[in-house]
This record gives C-alpha cells, structure tokens and sequence, in this order.
C-alpha cells in the first residue's frame, strides 16, 4: 500500500516536461544535506514522526478484522462499578489478548483505549462544551481509568507516544482538568504532551483558550475552586520553568521547542489580560475574573515551588519589560498631559496588584535599575511606566530615596550631554511620583525648587545648560497642565542676572499659555497644590476652600496665616478680589465670636482689609441680622447631607484595608491599600491643598472645651475605629513585633496638615472627657498609636497648650501623656489601662526596634504615671520586685474579651524588661514628679480612704523619696530639700488652677477641692518638724526655707514694668502670700533670740514687703488686711516665747519704723479690725496693757478721729460704724483706753513719735470720714508740726492716684473728684504756711531722709506716676509763690518730661485711664490734652521764672531733653538771656 502511493506520488510529481524519478529526488535532497554529529538519530525521529501521524489505526482493524472490530468496548474501564470486580491485571490480560488477534502491538492498542475512553468521559457531562473542569462523577471515573493505565505502563503495556497522537486527535474533546491528571497521576507529563505536537501555534490557541476558561471559573466561586487553582500553578510552574531556563540547559531541539511554546503562552495570556485592562472591565465580568486569576500566579505561592531560583526571577523581569512596553502608542506629549489620571488610586487595583507582585522578587535597586534599563532602551507605554512609578513609591518604603537618587543620575546625564530623553523621564517620574502625597514623595514644587532654585541646581554649570534648560520647559508649555507652569513662574529657576533674559522669555511664554487656558498665575488659591491631581478650579470657588483653609490654620495657631500675609503683599489682586469677599461673606454672627470672625478682626488690625470693604461687610451684616432667614436650618441640613456624601467610599476603603490585617506583614498590600484610604481622606476631607507641606509649626488645642465640626468628628470616628479594629485583627494572628509597618503606614496619613488637628482634637475629646467610657479595644487601639505618634515625633509639630499654666508648646506624645488626669477613681483606672496597654505594646515591639527608638516611642510622663498609679493602688508595687517574671509582656492577655486589667498591670510591672527600663533615667519617677501627680487627685472622689492616703503620704515622703540620692529623684535625706520642692510643686499648681478656676477669690484654689488639700497638710507637719526638730537652729541660721524659695523664683522672673511681666510677677506674689497665709505666722516673725535683744528676726518677710508685696498686694499704702493680721499674729507669737513680751513687741515694731513702715501704716488702715485681737489675746496671754509701740499705734488712730471730729457723721452714723467693727471681733473684748491726763490738751496735737505715722492715721480718718472739706480742722494742726502736713499731702497724693488707678475697689473709700479735692485742700495749707512741698516730688533713697520712709509707703507704679499727679493739680497751684521758688522750674520740667517718657515709651495704659478720667472730671481733653496743657503751663511760666531757676538745667535736659525740643529750646534761650531777668518782671502787689 505504502510502495502504491509512494509510486502514485513520484508519478504525479514527475509529470511535466522533466520527469524525474523517487529516487533520483531523494538522491538531490541526499546530496544537499550536510552530516553532522546527531544527524542520523533526527532522521530517525522524523521518520518515526512522520509514520505515527499517517498511521490510521482505525482502518488497520478494519482490514484486520472487518466491521465488527468496532464493538471493542473496554466499558470496564470505564465503569467504576463493574471494575470494581477486575483486577487491572485481568484488564491488561484481555488487551494483550485483543492486541494478539488484531496483530498491533499491545501498547498501542492500549493507548487507543485509554485515550477513547477519556474522551467518554470528557463528554459524558451533558453540560456545554464551554468548560475545563470535571465534575465528580467524571472525576471518579477518570481516576479508575488512570488506575488501569497506571498499571499498563508499569508492565510495558501502554505507549506514551501513540497516546499522545490519540489525545491530540479528540483534542477538541478532550478537557482541561483531565489532561492535568494524566500529569498528576504520571501517565503522561505536560511537557511530554506538549512536546508530541509539532503545531505549536495550534497548541499555543489551544492552552490559551482553556487557560481562559480555566481562570475564568476559578473565580466563579465553585466547588471546584481548589483543584483550578492546583492545575493553574501545575501548568504555570511548567511553562515559567521550560520558558525561562537559560540557554546553555537547552541540550536538544524538542526543549527549545517547548521553550518557545511556554513563552508564547504566557504572552498570550499577558497580553489578552493587558488587552482587557485596556478596554476596561466591569467587576463581575468573565474577562475581570479571567485577568484577577491570571494576574493571582504571580505570587510566592505560585512559584516557591520551583525547584530554579532564577527562571521565576527572569519570568517576572520579561513580564515587567512587557507590561512597560505594551502598544506604546502614547507620546511623551500625551504622558505629560494625562499623568494626573494614572495615580496610584486611580489605576485599576488589577494592574497595581500585578506590580506589587511583581516587585516581591526583585529587590528595590534591581527594580529601579530594571526601569531605567527599559526607558532607555525599548518604547514604552507610558501609562503603565508611570502607573508602576506610583505603585513603586507607595509600596516600597526606601522608593522615596531610589527615585530621588535616579532622577538625580537622569538629571545629571541630562545636564551634561544635553540628553532630553533623560530629562523628559526625570520630570514624569519626579511629577508621578509627587502626585501620590507628600507621605510618600516631596511636592512638585518642592523638587523644582530643590532642583533648580539654588546655585546648586543642575542647570547652575554654564550658559548651555541654562538655555537647555529653558529650551526643554519651552518646549512643554503647550502640553504642561496649568499648576505646573503656575510652580514654574512663581517658583522659577535661579538664574544670574546676565542671563535674566532666558527667564523672562519663558515666563512671558507660561503667562500666555495661562491665559489662552483661561487661568491666571494671581488668581491661583493660597493653599493650591500645584502638583495635585485635581483640576483647576474657579477663583470664587478655590478663594472659598483657601478661606476654610485659612480659619483652619487661624483656629490652631492663634496667628494670621504666612499664606494669607504673603498674598496680601505679593498677590493683591487675588487677595483683594476673591479671598477677602469669601471671607467677608455676610452672615449672622454667633454670640460668642468664631474663629472667621477673630480672624476678620485680626486682619482688620494688621491694615489687611480696606476699609470701604470692611464697612460694606459690616453693613451687609446688619442687614442679615436684620433679615435672618427661616431656613438656615434646613439649609445647614442640606450641606450637612452633601458633606456626608465622601464618607461612604471611605469608610468602604478602610472596610477594605480591615480585610487586609489578615497578614498585616504584607507592606505592599497594605500600603496599597493605605494610598485608596489616603485618597478617599482627601476628598472626605475636601483637601484640595497638599496635605503634607505645613505652614503650621504648632498645633493649638483647648484642652478644656475642645470642638470639632461634625463632619471632622465623623472622619475622626472612623480613623480612630479603623485603626482600633485593625490593631485588635492584627494582634489576633500575629505579636505586635512581627505585624510590619502597616500602623506606621496608617499613623503617617493621619497626621497630615489638615487630619493631624482634627484627630487630636476628637483624642482629646475622648482620652480627657469620656476615657473612662471607652471600651476595651478603644484603650488598645488609642494606647498603641500613642507608641506609634511616638516613633513620628521628630515629623509632628508640636501641641501647643494652656492648661495647665503656663501655656507651653508640647511634643504629640507628652501632650497624650497630659490629657490622662487622676481626678477620680474612674479616671485612675483608666489612666493605668492606657499606661499598661502603651507600655506592653511598647515592649512587644521591642524586638523589632532599636533601644533609642524604643525609649522614644514611650513618653517618659506616661511612664511616670503608670508608677504612679502602681505605687497608689498597689501596696506589692511599693516594694522592689523580689522576682521578675520571665514570662510574656501582657499585651496578649489585654486582647482577651474578659481582660484582667490590674492582673496585666501586675504582670507588666514584675518584668524584667519594664525595671530595666525604670533604671533610666528619664524615665524616674522624681519627687516632684509624684508631687505633681498627687496634687490633682481629689480627696472626696478618691479610689483610697483618708486613711490609706495618709499612708500612701508617709511611705511615699518619708520612706521613698527622703532617703532616696537626688540622682535618682530624691532628696537625699534632707527634710528641707523635701519642703522646698513642695512648695515648688504648690506654687506652680496654684497658678495653674487659678489660671483655668475662672474664680476671682485666689484664696479658694485648694480650699474648694480642685486639688488633693492633703499635700498642703503634709507640708504643715513638715514645717512643724523642722521648727522643732535638731536642727531647727541651723535652719534659723540659714533663714526660713520659705523666702529662700520665693527669692530664687523672683529671680527667675522677667523684670520690667510691661503688663505681661506685671501680671506674672502678680500672680507670682499671690501664689505666695497664699502660702503664707496657711503656715504658721511665726514664719513672718520668727521665735525670740536667746540673747539680748530678745527681737525676732523678721529681714527676711521685711524685705518681701519692700521689694515685692508693696507693689502688688497693696492697697496703695497698707497691706491687705490677712496679711497684715497674719503679721501681728506672728508678732504675738513671738512674744509668747520670750521672756519680756512687752520688750520683744517694742523692738519688733521699732524695727518696722525704719525697716517696713507699710507694716504700721496698714495696722493704722484695719485699726478697727485688729485692736479687738489684738487686746482680746494680750490681756489673756500676758495679764497687762499693751506695749508701748501699739498703745502708740492707738493713739495715732485716736489722733486721726479727734482730728476729724466735727467732720464726723452724725451719731447713728457712728453707731452703726461701730456696730459694724465689733462684728470682727473674735473674743470679748477687753478695752484699756489711756486716762484722759495722758491726751493733749490740744485737741488736734498729734501724739508723740513719728510724725508720717500721725499723717497716715489721718489720712486714714480723712478717707473713711468721706466729707466734701477738711481745710478747718487742717488749719487747727499744730503749726510746729509742718512735716506732718507734708507727709499728709504725699499720702493724698497716692490716694488720688489710687482713686484713679482702682476706681472700683471695695476698699476705695472716696472716688477721683473726692480724692482731687483732699489734694488741692493740703496743699493750699502747706501754701499759706509757706511750708515747701516741691521736695516730694524730688524724693530719694536717702539713709534716715523722709524720702527713706516715704518711698517704702508707696507702690513703685504710683511713685512713676507722680508726673501726673504734679499736673493734675496745676490748676490749684499759686503761680506767683512758686515764680519765687528756686526749685520749681526744675521739677516742673522734670515732672513734665517724665510725663512724656511714660506716655512715649508705651507705658500709657495707666496715663490713658488717668487722662480720660480726668477729661470727665476737669474737661482736660484726650490723653496727649494733658500733656499739652503741660506743656502750655512751661512755655508761660519760662520766661518768668529768675535766672537761679536754671541752675543744673542743663543737666537735666541732656538726659531727657530730646523728648521735646521746643521746650529745651525755650529753657536754654531763657538762661542764655539778659543777666537778670527778675527786672522785666511785673511787681507782685498783692
């Protein structure tokens, strides 16, 4: 048969006119083969070949044995019940027997049969034709059949050759699923199956179509799902192995033949899947699931079963050069102008998905290397170069540098061989890169800043490079977006100025482009991100979102933006024509003003707003009050819903990214997913602006009263709830240490400009407001990002707070640590929950980071707390741990449902790790420390007894901290050392409660329980021990610790007379007195020495008085009344202790009339409430009258009330009065009045002693007497007596300037107009007595002077504003007399100048209130009136005065002449002029 068409063929091919016969033909083709090594065994094998696929085994049966050969059915092989009863032995029996009768050989035979009864079975379903998988019944029997077949080939009964003919025969027939397991049960391998057929591009359609279908219904969610993902990785690990082995493996033909097939069907199938992406993909469509299951084989799972390392290696290195240079059909024009849209968020999670995969197996350097190599060599498709660059960044966390450092490397090849390809890549990939945030890549106009705005930039190295340069930003403008050249204009390269010209051509060139696309660089958005993805929007509608921005960045500042005053100077027209009418949009205005409205007023203040804009804003805000719409409610409802829109596609992301803490490990996948929950933030969030790049340095909070807007308390919410059910997921499968950086990851999007303020605002809400409230697993979450805040601290700007005082700036993780407080049992439990939760996560993460990493993560104050909590509520934590548990930090305990708190704080604190960790220093728990904390716990709501809290007190001062070396937080054993820092500790607490207690009494602070009252109990007793105890002698000698403290912290102070020094230094003062007041008094006075003198020594709270009290805590010239009676009270105290009480009492008060006079001076004020203590506890102390110096005391207050004694109210009046002095009294009262020999017979004789002392017990009468005149009874006085009508007039001098100074207080007996006539009355009598009184205004320190007594009786402030007291009484002066006084012409102008110093050197607060009181009393004009009419007074009175008035005039206007020169002018031509003046004077008649 065979020789027949071998006849037939050589006949038909030798027709024609050359015929030429079989032979001679094989015998030219013999001739042209070349021999060589191998050639006879390929001939072999083509011959083989040749014959097997022309061998009809069909038609040899039918020749062997006729028709009836065709009921040869092995149905036992197929009927898995009837095989049941045959053996494969009894099978293969029967088939060597059929072979023998049909004479073909048995393995041929029983490859045909197999082959045909799997084709049985492939079709024996019913279901279409479209499928790859079996079902079970056909699964079940396939695996019968393969059974059999098994047995045949073990006894050489089945050729695998002929049955791969027989397969690829039926191969439409034949499914997918059935060929796998001939490869799996070993009857036939893949490879070898493959290999059989010569048609590869047959072959290859045919892998493609079911490798399709196969992924395909791999995801259709089948029961089927785990055998379809089994054969996927099979034939995948086939074709990567067989594909991607090197050449030098390939030792024969049919291997590079199989080669060439794997490649091509895994280019097939990547380029059907990136085809798909291309036209795009419904989820739910077959295509969408066929490329999710293709792209699911680049995984590890995949490949980590290949026994090569490298072909998976350079399977996906092709892959990646594929996917880059798929169809690159796009120009570098297109890229430019598309870019924004193929951001990481943007492009299919397919895509993104298959590049994380790929990236597993190269490591970063390879990657970017791999890019550039691809760049420079093949046309890429730019889409997919720059979506891998976004994924790149995103998902590796070194990428920020590796990009940096190959945009560098492209720029300088760029730069130096004018490469344009190199500079083209280097501005996509820096523009793509920045589109993803600044968490992951600097800005845009960052870059081109860093890059091109300095003499360093790249483009610095010649006159070519520039006008490369230029030229390549040329040639961009007609396709750059309009943010880019807004960037290049308003941040343009540094460029010298020869070259200037360069510059000004592109920049005239981007400003036309700019406005042909209808955009102008003044009317760009303060806060718009020039490298952001979004579109630009319309001037009205970005000036509404910058005015948002603005009172954002205003709220937690307190300061007007940067951005908003740089637009102010450099983009008036946009700031004037869009931003200030946002902002200035009428409204009603809130009662309380918001920040929009503290920011107008600001902006009003520093000249930013015109002033036709500003009253047209006001009026139109009058008009909307006015007309207060109905419907602002619903209106707000309506903006309320839009708002709410952005936060369902978010809280869907980080539904999305909970899934993904099933591995949190898995950066790539997280970090993927954290940039779609960056994304969706930003739009939740309306962040047009870049996120990241801060003008805020600091953070403002009110920890008191914090508020956030709805929606922000909403997108709080969720970050807080996300990030909380993750850390509980995530620690569910792993341990903190081995969880990746996906908390970071999280930690770092939430602290972005605009979220970072919202979230401490809602932490702050929540630790310090509802902390004991919170759940289990909201402690957890908020304690681990405290850890995590922690590790970001250098990145975060600071908190910046006011509670407690004084306001200071606090690093995030201190600032956490102060919004745990311990004012009640439940805020202690909760506080040691978030301790004990921080510190376990803390040390959990130990092992994966570094020891000052680690220290840094943990707030050394949250630490303190915790052992503060332990040491309270624990009696075991009081002594040192006799056994460190070597067992596991709690933190998995903690993430049980049923936690154990104080059993996992127990458990943390025997640690071996956590006391190592206590032995460093920051983190000791000092004295001061455990002060500090145990002053804000209040007794009445405390979780401890009184009981348990003195024993707390006792173990904790005397045992714990006094024994314990200062180096470790200690005193040293030293009990003084212990009360210094306490009282430390009490002052700066009491200024804090007293800055936020919104109370006016500052002698409640601790009284009402705002603090533990019981530290200042403590401090009591300590006192009373060093008074007593050994070595009260030497602490006598030293001088009472108390004024060592106040002395020291005095000094610390700012000095000045400002307002802010001022106050400080007030509330300083009270803070002290306040101490003083609740110690024992004899700490003012002290205990008798034990020689004579017997006088207590009291220089000490003498020289407070002086130096401080005087100023502050003064009633112009007396103390207040507590500190006065605390005074006395010392003094009697004193005498107590010593042997002759009356003695000790006279040196004490002797020593006030030269020491402290403003001691006596105010026991002469409150007289009337001090005598009845005062005699009620000397009769009963001491048995006699009082000494000497009080008994002088009472006559002066009896001098002042005979003195004023026909101005004296009627009797009822005084009645009452006296009523109303005997309700101060605290004992009966005992009353030794002198006999009336001892009084004077002149009635208004002052007593003996100290004439200041009589003129202030008058001028104490005088006040209280309230009378319209006194000159009667003044001219009654004793006219020997002149230097107490001049100490009177000093003391009615600070009364008018008190009257004026606190008009409103409760102890200012007469107002200005009183106060003013009392003045002018002195001093018309110090006048007709011709007594001087220039000399209190010229007073000095002089030893013994009056100026010594008298300057210590007046407040330092009153003494500067004696200027304006001179002049208030102008109008009362006697001219005439004063022409004649020498020195009146130089204190007048000395005073006058003063006035101007006070008022020029800002110091014109007092002036101003003084002068416009005076302008309602005398009509004396605006605060300059006063100083004109002074003015007016000298420039008169000059020319009148004698010549010896100007003697040392000179010198006093070399220092202050310059203040006005008209008046130096007209003093130094008066005493240059003729050589007496006193001749051209008119003659004083009268």
């Amino acid at each position: 048969m065979s020789d027949s068409r071998a006849r037939n063929a050589a006949s038909g091919l030798g027709s024609g006119s050359r015929k030429r016969t079989w032979t001679e033909l094989l015998a030219g083709r013999v001739k042209r083969q070349l021999h060589g090594p191998g050639r006879e065994y390929k001939l072999q094998e083509s011959a083989v070949r040749l014959l097997r696929r022309h061998l009809n085994l069909n038609d040899l049966l039918l020749e062997v044995e006729g028709p009836a050969c065709k009921t040869l059915c092995l149905h036992q092989l197929m009927d898995p019940e009837a095989s049941a009863d045959l053996s494969s032995s009894l099978i293969g029996s029967a088939l060597r027997d059929q072979a023998s009768r049909l004479g073909v050989p048995v393995a041929v035979l029983s490859s045909r049969t197999v082959a045909s009864s799997i084709v049985q079975i492939c079709a024996s379903s019913g279901e279409p034709s479209h499928r790859v998988l079996l079902n079970a019944e056909q699964r079940k029997k396939l695996s019968s059949l393969l059974e059999v077949a098994q047995y045949l080939l073990a006894h050489s009964m089945f050729s695998r050759v002929s049955f791969c003919e027989e397969l690829w025969e039926v191969q439409d027939s034949l499914l997918l699923e059935a060929v796998w397991h001939l490869h799996v049960q070993n009857v036939v391998s893949l490879q070898e199956l493959l290999e059989s057929r010569a048609d590869t591009q047959a072959t290859v359609a045919w892998l493609f179509r079911d490798l399709c279908l196969l992924c395909e219904q791999m995801e259709a969610s089948t029961p089927h799902t785990e055998i379809a993902r089994a054969m996927l990785s099979d034939f995948v690990q086939l074709f990567v192995l067989r594909g991607f082995q090197k050449n030098s493996d390939l030792r024969s033909v049919e291997p590079a033949h199989m080669a060439q097939l794997s490649a091509a069907v895994l280019q097939r199938m990547l380029i059907f899947a990136l085809e798909a992406l291309t036209t795009g993909l419904q989820d739910a469509s077959p295509a969408y699931r066929a490329v999710k299951s293709w792209f699911g084989v680049f995984c590890g799972h995949t490949c980590g079963g290949m026994t090569s390392v490298d072909a998976p290696r350079r399977f996906f290195s092709h892959t990646l050069t594929q996917v880059l240079t798929h169809k690159p059909v796009l120009r570098v024009s297109d890229a430019v102008q598309m870019q924004r849209e193929w951001s990481f968020a943007k492009t299919s999670c397919l895509l993104t998905g298959l590049y994380r995969r790929l990236f597993e197996t190269l490591r970063p350097e390879e990657l970017v290397g791999h890019l550039q190599e691809v760049l420079e060599t093949h046309e890429v498709n730019w889409r997919h170069v720059l979506s891998c660059v976004s994924t790149l960044v995103i998902c590796l966390p070194e990428a920020q540098r590796l990009v940096n450092d190959w945009v560098a490397r492209l720029l300088v090849r760029a730069f130096e061989s004018c490469d344009l390809d190199s500079m083209v890549t280097a501005f996509l990939v820096v523009r793509q890169a920045a589109l993803e945030g600044p968490s992951v890549f600097p800005s845009y106009s960052d870059w081109f800043q860093a890059s091109f705005g300095s003499t360093r930039g790249f483009h610095s190295g010649s006159k070519k490079t520039l006008v490369f340069l230029f030229k390549f930003l040329s040639d961009l403008v007609p396709f750059e977006a309009p943010r880019y050249l807004q960037v290049h204009i308003l941040h343009p390269p540094l460029v010298p100025s020869k070259y200037r010209s360069l510059l000004a051509d592109y920049v005239a060139l981007a400003r036309t482009r700019l406005a042909e696309l209808q955009v102008s660089v003044e009317n760009m958005g303060l806060y718009e991100d020039p490298s952001s993805a979004g579109d630009i929007a319309e001037p009205h509608s970005q000036a509404h979102q910058d005015v948002e921005k603005a009172i954002t960045v205003f709220e937690h500042t307190g300061k007007i933006p940067v951005a908003v005053m740089e637009a102010s100077i450099f983009r008036r027209p946009y700031y004037v024509s869009h931003f200030l009418p946002a902002l200035l949009t009428p409204r009603v205005l809130p009662r309380t003003p918001d920040s929009r409205a503290a920011l107008i007023e600001s902006l009003k203040r520093a000249h930013k707003i015109p002033l036709s804009l500003y009253s047209a804003y006001c009026q139109a805000r009058s008009t909307a009050e006015e007309k207060k719409p109905e419907s602002a409610a619903p209106g707000v409802k309506g903006d309320a819903g839009r708002a709410e829109e952005p936060l369902g596609p978010l809280a869907a992301a980080l539904r999305e990214l909970r899934a993904a803490m099933t591995d949190p490990s898995q950066y790539d996948v997280v970090s993927a997913q954290m940039a779609v929950v960056s994304e969706r933030l930003s739009s939740a969030l309306g962040l047009g602006e870049e996120d990241g790049v801060s003008e805020v340095s600091q953070v403002q909070l009110d920890i008191l009263a914090p508020g956030l807007e709805p929606q922000e308390q909403e997108v709080a919410d969720l970050l807080l709830t996300s990030f909380c059910q993750n850390l509980i997921a995530a620690s569910s499968f792993t341990p903190p240490d081995r969880q990746g950086p996906w908390a970071a990851h999280f930690v770092t999007t939430m602290c972005g400009r605009r979220v970072l303020p919202v979230l401490l605002t809602r932490l702050c809400q929540l630790l310090r407001h509802q902390g004991p409230s919170l759940s289990a697993s909201h402690v957890l979450g908020l304690a681990a990002l405290v850890v995590h805040l922690g590790e970001s601290r250098s990145a975060l700007p600071e908190v910046h707070v006011s509670f407690p005082a004084p306001a200071k700036s606090l690093p995030v993780p201190e600032f956490f640590s102060s919004l745990l407080t311990f004012g009640t049992a439940e805020t202690l439990l909760f506080c040691l929950k978030v301790c004990t939760a921080a510190v376990s996560y803390c040390l959990c993460k130990s092992s994966s980071l570094s020891q000052d990493i680690l220290y840094g993560s943990l707030s050394p104050a949250l630490v303190k707390k915790f052992q503060f909590v332990m040491c309270r509520l624990f009696s075991e934590a009081r002594e040192h741990p006799s056994q460190e548990d070597a067992a596991g930090l709690p933190w998995r305990l903690l993430c049980l449902p049923s936690a154990d708190w104080q059993r996992a704080a127990l458990c943390l604190w025997k640690q071996r790790t956590f006391q190592e960790l206590l032995k460093e220093k920051e983190f000791h728990l000092t004295y001061r420390d455990w002060l500090q904390l145990e002053l804000e716990i209040r007794p009445e709501l405390d979780s401890l007894s009184d009981t348990e809290r003195w024993d707390f007190h006792q173990w904790a001062i005397y045992e714990h901290f006094l024994p314990k070396p200062s180096a470790a937080g200690g005193c040293d054993g030293e009990l003084q050392t212990a009360c210094t820092v306490l009282v430390d500790v009490l002052i700066d607490f009491c200024q804090s409660l007293r800055s936020y207690n919104c109370s006016e009494n500052s002698d409640l602070v601790l009284g009402s329980c705002t603090g533990n009252r019981d530290i200042f109990f403590r401090l009591q007793e300590m006192a009373a021990d060093l008074e007593q105890g050994p070595a009260a002698s030497q602490s006598r000698s030293r001088g009472h610790f108390l004024f060592t403290v106040f002395r020291r912290r005095l000094q610390a102070l700012a000095s000045g007379w400002d307002v802010a020094a001022h106050l400080q230094r007030q509330r300083e003062l009270l803070a002290y007195k306040w101490l003083l007041l609740r110690l024992p008094p004899s700490v003012l006075v002290g205990s008798p020495q034990a020689r004579p003198p017997a006088a207590p020594d009291c220089a000490e709270f003498f020289h407070l008085v002086n130096s401080e009290l005087r100023n502050f805590c003064s009633y112009g010239s007396a103390l207040t009344y507590d500190i006065t009676v605390h005074f006395f009270r010392g003094l009697l105290n004193a005498c107590s202790q010593s042997s002759n009480p009356s003695l000790t009492a006279d040196l004490i008060l002797t020593a006030c009339q030269t020491e402290c006079p403003l001691v006596l001076t105010s026991a002469l004020l409150w007289w009337p409430r001090l005598e009845p203590e005062l005699r009620s506890r000397w009769t009963r102390c001491f048995q006699g009258p009082l000494p000497q110096e009080l008994q002088r005391l009472w006559e002066a207050q009896q001098f002042g009330r005979r003195t004023l004694k026909p101005l004296a109210a009627p009797p009822e009046g005084v009645q009452s009065w006296r009523l109303s002095t005997s309700m101060w009294r605290e004992a009966p009262v005992v009353t030794h009045l002198p006999s009336p020999s001892c009084l004077c017979p002149d009635s208004t004789s002052p007593p003996p002693g100290p004439a200041w002392i009589s003129a202030a017990a008058l001028h104490f009468a005088i006040q209280q007497a309230g009378k319209n005149s006194i000159k009667s009874q003044l001219e009654k006085l004793d006219c020997q007596r002149e230097e107490l009508l001049l100490v009177l007039f000093f003391f009615s001098l600070m009364g008018l300037l008190s009257s004026h100074l606190t008009p409103h207080s409760r102890h200012q007996a007469v107002d200005s107009l009183k106060a003013l006539d009392i003045c002018a009355e002195v001093l018309g009598c110090l006048e007709k007595r011709k007594i001087p009184w220039l000399v209190l205004f010229q007073l000095t320190e002089t030893e013994g002077g009056l100026g010594h007594v008298l300057l210590r009786l007046a407040p330092d402030p009153y003494i500067r504003l004696l200027p304006f007291a001179f002049y208030s009484l102008l109008s009362y002066f006697d001219e005439d007399a004063l022409m004649r006084e020498d020195a009146f012409l130089r204190v007048a102008v000395d005073m006058y100048l003063k006035l101007i110093c006070l008022f020029v050197a800002g110091e014109t607060s007092a002036v101003s209130a003084l002068a416009s009181r005076s302008q309602e009393l005398q009509g004396q004009g605006d605060p300059v009136g006063l100083i004109t009419k002074a003015r007016h007074f000298l420039l008169q009175s000059i020319p009148r005065c004698p010549k010896k008035s100007f003697s040392n005039m000179a010198e006093l206007l070399a220092t202050s002449g310059d203040c006005d020169p008209e008046v130096s002018a007209a003093l130094l031509s008066r005493q240059q002029a003729v050589p007496d003046a006193d001749l051209y004077q008119e003659p004083h008649l009268f």
